[in-house]
């Protein structure tokens, strides 16, 4: 589908395929390395989409089943920054605007998920493994650390496993990263799982999912008592929505609810 919103670059696919935009790194012969233009591109499609009601997902991959993203490009003479008096980074810019996201991102990770990989798998809300893909904080070994990737990562796996993969920087199979919740399904069949959950997050209210979304990023890091005065003020807009009117109806009737998503 031909979206005027978005654009592809040789580096970076951008399709939207019915209600899902997806965004894949199309560098397979550096095993989908991240390059400035890439993370860039990443950010404008995540921040062009939250204006797109039609788009009620957006997948991220890379080409190929070798990698999903080895990181920053070594091979660059500028991996990791362009340009040193500017404060903001590119992959720091993508990950403000995944965090900043109210539609659901969802990792595809084809292959291995390395460095600056693991950090565009981690700032997405759910992700999808193949079985061979492998997961891994390889920093140390080339004299640096996996700084920003903390900010994603720091809170989904245990601290003991976290510090591992940081220090050591050895990578673990994806069914390691199954156990410790880095991902949420590894399969077989990459494809065929990552569209058994597209099909489970679709038919649900898109109202519910946009406002659940902010609210789920929002208490994150409150303390408890300031988690409950914004949830309970929450939870009065999410009844007025008509998507809620919509819901509570079709139970009612024992039908399907027709979403409008407002």
């Amino acid at each position: 589908m031909n979206n005027p919103n978005f654009s592809s670059t040789p580096e970076l696919s951008v399709e939207q395929r019915g209600p899902v935009l997806w965004l894949t790194i199309t560098r397979e012969e550096r095993r989908n390395a991240m390059s400035h233009g890439v993370l860039a591109g990443m950010t404008q499609a995540i921040t062009a989409a939250q204006g797109q009601r039609d788009i009620r997902a957006i997948v991220i991959t890379g080409a190929g089943a070798k990698a999903f993203c080895a990181g920053a490009d070594l091979q660059s003479a500028n991996a990791f920054t362009t340009d040193y008096s500017e404060p903001h980074g590119h992959l720091a810019q993508l990950l403000r605007a995944a965090r900043a996201s109210y539609v659901p991102l969802i990792a595809r990770v084809n292959g291995a998920c390395m460095a600056g990989g693991m950090g565009l798998m981690s700032m997405c809300d759910m992700a999808v493994a193949a079985r061979h893909a492998v997961f891994g904080l390889p920093e140390v070994k080339v004299g640096v650390f996996p700084a920003q990737v903390l900010s994603v990562l720091q809170h989904l796996i245990p601290r003991r496993t976290l510090n591992e993969m940081c220090l050591t920087g050895e990578p673990i199979t994806a069914a390691q990263a199954l156990e410790v919740g880095l991902v949420n399904y590894v399969d077989d069949d990459v494809d065929a799982k990552l569209q058994w959950l597209l099909e489970r997050l679709l038919d649900k209210s898109p109202a519910a999912i946009r406002r659940g979304l902010y609210t789920l990023k929002k208490v994150e890091a409150m303390a408890f008592e300031e988690s409950m005065s914004f949830t309970e003020s929450q939870i009065a807009l999410f009844t007025l929505t008509e998507d809620a009117k919509e819901g509570q109806k079709a139970f009612q009737e024992k039908r399907k609810p027709n979403w409008v998503g407002h």
